[in-house]
């Protein structure tokens, strides 16, 4: 056996790799760690998607419990206080997590490809208004 062969599957790699993300969600800013768990959604429902298209149903199964549990994480972790804004989300994320279940039953790329299209138009939302918040000028700037 190689050095390669030696190193992949729960070797060195994987172990690193996976030490690497956990630092990465651990250190990153709030703002982001949203963006990643819209990733981690897109990421997993796509791969649930490409599992059920080839009929590998335990594969469809694992990636879904993945997607909802990532959207069970952003429901749990809105700011009720913040508004409607707050509500609204966690009405959306609930239709999400609802769909996915669904998915996950009966095995259709057709409602996974629906919650990609939520997931990955939260996260284009998401980036645009942090985008907007960093060009703004600030109270400094504006001399107040």
């Amino acid at each position: 056996m190689g050095k390669i062969e030696a190193l992949k599957g729960d070797g060195w790699v994987n172990n690193s790799y996976r030490a690497y993300m956990q630092s990465q969600v651990m250190t990153a800013p709030k703002e982001k760690l949203v963006i990643m768990m819209y990733d981690g959604i897109l990421r997993f429902a796509r791969g649930a998607k490409e599992a059920c298209l080839r009929n590998d149903i335990e594969e469809a199964n694992r990636n879904l419990i993945k997607a909802q549990s990532i959207v069970g994480e952003l429901m749990g972790s809105l700011n009720f206080e913040a508004g409607d804004i707050a509500k609204s989300l966690f009405l959306l994320y609930d239709y999400m997590h609802r769909r996915l279940i669904e998915a996950n039953v009966k095995k259709d790329p057709e409602i996974i490809e629906e919650v990609c299209g939520m997931a990955a138009e939260l996260k284009e939302a998401w980036q645009q208004s942090l985008k907007a918040l960093k060009e703004a000028p600030t109270e400094a700037d504006a001399g107040g």
